[in-house]
């Protein structure tokens, strides 16, 4: 008997030191990481300094002031050099203005001075020449890692670039950072363990949205004048909607990383998945993203990726100004929204229908099933399973918690929470929020049907667009920007965005306002669905917001993204005519 517990003593104290080594390395991981990265902003801010002292007098707030356009004109005529951008974009970064202040950047790409050495080799100037780009985590670039916010991924450094950012380089592009993402990239808030939290430039107080919300901060907050980030949820446009940025998200096939970034866009999706990540740009207009779309649409990504449909942009459709058919809602009737983001869309859909458009009711049908059967349990079709691997030896950072401790439930639990729920079908439609992890597919038959369910309603939803004979649809996107701690709070917050990832229809994000006092008042009245838990959450999560800015959606059809740009430019156009 002593023997016995002897040994069981020991293979405990086995463990326990197992388990406390295991810890160290995850930190000295952690700290290895993040002492690369400000190795890295020194480096860059001692090439700033140089550039400083040989060119003294570049006027820094007069090149950042510059739209893209603006920009790309001064470098092609040459009355602005590559080099000098550069180092004035660098700067604002390296500086600490952006970084300290919001801890957006993950990590400098000092081989931009090299890009910009390349670059002057070209025989043409591409459509990007000479402009810095930022890209999102875990957008390959060779000699760097693609971390997704995960400990495990911080020894995977890139053996070559993405296809996205060979093409960029390219068109003249100089991809000089890369920024912060939330762990795993399944979370519209922006923080990882290892780099920390981001913050929202516009308001310290509040998220800038996620995953691509580093991209978010580094371009509201100047240190970017176009970037790249992925959307499978909202990625790209709720950190534009928190940030008030435009933001594209194509439809999925349009553009392409690669096809293992694909799969690894929230770390462990297979290829197979009916809902894919769209890759897209993000900027202070909608001209610098039908830009960026022109340049990226080019038979240098079509040579290099062959699964990319060869239709480069259509230059004709984004310059049209014939009147347009647009389909409008305020509400999903699934998650309503504050206030001041039905607001949005009431005061843009009067100065559309000013401006000589067609304005049609439309409203989308089934979201909550859409949400709860068709998204989520696209994700969690294996109860999470997949998902809960990528955390293996990490620490899971505090806002991802409720879902991880939901993925966590044993098979057997969760089929009996769901015969006890039965009952309470209606209500759990309308609110299931994380709970809404418990459905899952339990067989490959039952899986190839979720399959063709998403096809179905894919073909009803473009059915009755095309009964109405729209052109465009007008919608709310999740807003104004949430208070820290509050994403993790709500996921299904998201329907409004999500409907178009399971549609795979393009869709953007075009500041509009700003949340007004009269919005904050309104906001004390606001009840949502039925005054219950997640609807007085959302409430809390937008309050103290005056001043923010606040976005409406921009949809068409799948393939037609020059289509959905030019309805973005149309509405940006007048929000700024008011």
């Amino acid at each position: 008997t002593s023997a016995a517990l002897a040994l069981l003593s020991g293979s405990v104290a086995a463990v326990v030191v197992w388990k406390w080594l295991g810890k160290k390395m995850i930190q000295k991981k952690m700290e290895e990481a993040r002492r690369t990265r400000d190795e890295g902003m020194k480096k860059m801010a001692k090439a700033v300094q140089q550039f400083r002292e040989q060119v003294p007098s570049v006027q820094t707030d007069a090149i950042l002031s510059l739209s893209l356009l603006e920009l790309t004109g001064r470098l092609r005529e040459g009355s602005l050099s590559p080099r000098t951008v550069l180092y004035t974009y660098v700067e604002k970064v390296s500086a600490l203005e952006v970084t300290q202040q919001t801890n957006c950047l993950r990590h400098f790409i000092p081989e931009c001075e090299e890009q910009l050495q390349e670059i002057q080799r070209h025989k043409e100037k591409g459509l990007l020449y000479g402009i810095p780009v930022s890209i999102k985590d875990h957008i390959g670039h060779k000699g760097h890692l693609a971390t997704c916010g995960l400990v495990q991924r911080l020894g995977t450094v890139m053996e070559e670039d993405s296809v996205l950012v060979k093409v960029l380089k390219r068109q003249g592009a100089i991809p000089f950072a890369m920024t912060n993402v939330p762990q795993s990239l399944f979370s519209y808030d922006c923080s990882n363990p290892t780099f920390g939290q981001t913050l929202n430039p516009l308001n310290h107080q509040k998220s800038p949205g996620g995953s691509s919300g580093g991209e978010g901060a580094l371009i509201a907050g100047g240190g970017s004048i176009l970037g790249i980030g992925s959307d499978i949820g909202g990625s790209i446009r709720l950190p534009s909607s928190f940030c008030g940025l435009c933001g594209l998200k194509p439809t999925a096939e349009r553009l392409r990383c690669c096809l293992s970034h694909l799969s690894a866009h929230c770390g462990c999706l297979l290829l197979s998945h009916p809902v894919l990540c769209a890759v897209g740009p993000m900027a202070r207009d909608v001209d610098s993203l039908a830009l960026c779309m022109k340049a990226l649409l080019c038979q240098e990504m079509f040579r290099l990726d062959p699964s990319v449909p060869p239709i480069p942009f259509n230059e004709e459709v984004y310059s049209s100004s014939t009147p347009l058919r647009v389909g409008y809602y305020d509400t999903d009737g699934y998650f309503p929204l504050p206030p001041c983001m039905r607001r949005a869309v009431k005061e843009t859909r009067h100065a559309l229908q000013a401006a000589g458009h067609q304005l049609v009711p439309f409203s989308p049908p089934r979201i909550p099933y859409v949400m709860t059967e068709l998204f989520l349990k696209s994700f969690f079709a294996d109860g999470g399973r997949a998902w809960l691997d990528v955390f293996t030896g990490d620490t899971v950072d505090p806002g991802l918690k409720p879902q991880v401790n939901s993925c966590k439930i044993p098979r057997l639990v969760k089929k009996l929470l769901a015969l006890l729920l039965k009952p309470l079908q209606f209500l759990l439609l309308l609110k299931l929020k994380d709970l809404a992890m418990i459905s899952t597919c339990r067989s490959v038959k039952e899986m190839w049907n979720h399959h063709h369910q998403i096809q179905v309603y894919r073909s009803q939803f473009i059915t009755q667009w095309k009964e109405l004979q729209l052109d465009v649809v007008l919608c709310p996107v999740l807003g104004p920007a949430f208070t820290l701690g509050y994403p993790g709070k709500l996921l299904t917050a998201i329907s409004s965005t999500m409907l178009y990832n399971v549609l795979n229809f393009p869709a953007g994000v075009v500041p509009v306002s700003t949340v007004t006092e009269a919005d904050e008042e309104e906001l004390k009245l606001y009840q949502g669905c039925c005054d219950d838990p997640w609807d007085r959450t959302l409430k809390q999560a937008v309050s103290g917001a005056v001043g923010l800015p606040v976005a409406v959606q921009c949809v068409a059809l799948p393939w037609q993204e020059e289509l959905c740009l030019r309805f973005m430019k149309e509405v940006e156009t007048l929000s700024r005519d008011k």
